[in-house]
């Protein structure tokens, strides 16, 4: 038999096997790009008793918009996407030649669990792939795209990598089937309550949301190239931001980033913490902005999501910026029976790593913990700012006014904290002590941190 003519019948079975599955990986990467890796392996499912050719997942490399990744990619039409001791062991292959190169992995999820029939052999596969996907963790950056439903133990992927995105109307991750969920828990819930963008809204698992995988390419592609850490050329770097005199709210803060725009991660969840990655004056920073009219209290959640960004930032040298407005931890009983506590040490441990420069600005509110944990100069902070109208404080104006003048007979509490405000949580005070840097005008923020990073580039 004519061997190239039989090479041509065994490529043309594989690709008809994978034809979906390589259609979204050709909707992501540069055109002809892709270069496929172990593309005749086959294991033969002994409880089926049929092949899945490729092992059920496509797995190579390509560009995106230029930049060389690692592709794994699940066929959900290879028995529901099942995960095998062979399907695990072909991707762990593929992320040994990521980590050989440093290259990026992008992973197209689609499964509905292990493959029935193996038994602990699968147990075993999974555990190669996620101690594998474990040892990239804040070496080569893993995003992963949940392509559908991914039901199991390979859900623990999206654990493991640095991005995670969740296509709308599709997408539905869980550690099990979510109608054994729904049912285990007394309600009927659809999949999408259960694993879907709603549904894990306190799992911190969700990135990004986008109505299809071409809207990842750009997403990608941006977070890829900040972090490179190249320094960009920058048109105007004394630019200043008159509406920062006026309105100094969150919105307005991020109006200190560089016009080719800003990645915001995890916008789902604990939204009153943002999580950006952008450039100020061409260079690439981590920074976290915290919204909140008032001030924003603390709680598990939400410095749980500062501590994972916070490592993100560490893990790949990015200057880190906070953008302080807070009140502390909350004082509730909920919050005082949590993990609050535990994630605020381990926040503070992870600030202690990061190498690259850490800037402080407080533009709103500064109390208690909150002006420890994220201004003080003590805690490592290279630079640290204030606005000119900022309130650093041991105590919230009220309270601090009440246990400050306790002894003096005044009944109007609004005027009591107004005092005390003026008298107490003025930012000149820490300025004097020489634990805040500088209390600038808020238009000038811009010239004020590119001067810092800079002169703290390394």
């Amino acid at each position: 038999m004519d061997k190239l003519s039989l090479l041509q019948t065994r490529k043309q079975k594989i690709l008809d096997a994978g034809k979906d599955i390589r259609k979204d990986i050709y909707s992501l990467i540069d055109e002809d790009s892709f270069v496929e890796l172990s593309a005749f392996s086959f294991s033969k499912n002994d409880f089926y008793g049929e092949e899945a050719e490729g092992e059920g997942v496509v797995t190579g490399f390509a560009t995106v918009e230029g930049y060389p990744f690692y592709i794994v990619a699940q066929n959900p039409t290879v028995f529901s996407g099942g995960v095998s001791k062979a399907n695990c062991k072909k991707i762990a292959k593929c992320l040994d030649q990521a980590e050989k190169s440093s290259t990026p992995v992008i992973y197209i999820l689609s499964s509905l669990g292990v493959q029935v029939g193996e038994g602990v052999n699968v147990l075993e596969g999974v555990a190669s792939l996620v101690l594998k996907a474990s040892q990239l963790k804040g070496t080569v950056p893993q995003y992963l795209i949940v392509n559908g439903e991914v039901y199991g133990q390979i859900s623990l992927l999206a654990g493991l990598c640095d991005f995670t995105f969740f296509i709308d109307k599709k997408s539905a991750l869980a550690t099990n089937s979510p109608l054994v969920i729904s049912a285990q828990s007394g309600k009927n819930l659809n999949k999408y309550d259960v694993g879907g963008v709603k549904g894990l809204e306190k799992a911190n698992l969700v990135s990004f949301t986008v109505n299809d995988i071409s809207e990842v390419k750009s997403t990608i592609c941006k977070i890829n190239e900040l972090l490179s850490l190249s320094v960009k050329d920058c048109d105007d770097l004394n630019v200043s931001l008159p509406d920062l005199d006026v309105n100094a709210d969150a919105n307005a803060v991020l109006s200190v980033f560089d016009d080719e725009g800003t990645v915001e991660v995890g916008r789902a969840y604990s939204p009153e913490i943002r999580c950006i990655l952008g450039r100020i004056g061409g260079i690439a920073v981590a920074a976290v902005v915290f919204d909140g009219v008032n001030g924003v209290y603390l709680n598990a959640n939400n410095v749980k999501k500062l501590k994972d960004f916070a490592e993100f930032a560490c893990c790949y040298g990015l200057p880190y910026l906070t953008f302080v407005n807070t009140l502390g931890v909350k004082s509730d009983l909920e919050t005082n029976n949590s993990t609050v506590i535990k994630e605020l040490g381990e926040y503070i441990c992870l600030l202690d790593c990061i190498d690259a420069a850490k800037i402080s600005i407080v533009y709103g509110k500064a109390i208690g913990l909150g002006y420890t944990v994220f201004a003080a100069k003590n805690m490592g902070y290279d630079y640290s700012y204030a606005f000119a109208n900022a309130k650093i404080a041991l105590f919230d104006s009220v309270q601090g006014a009440e246990i400050e003048f306790a002894n003096e007979k005044v009944t109007d509490k609004q005027k009591l904290a107004e005092r005390y405000a003026d008298e107490n949580s003025d930012p000149i005070n820490a300025a004097k002590g020489g634990y805040i840097d500088n209390v600038i005008q808020p238009s000038f923020l811009k010239q004020y941190l590119i001067a810092s990073l800079q002169m703290l580039a390394k």
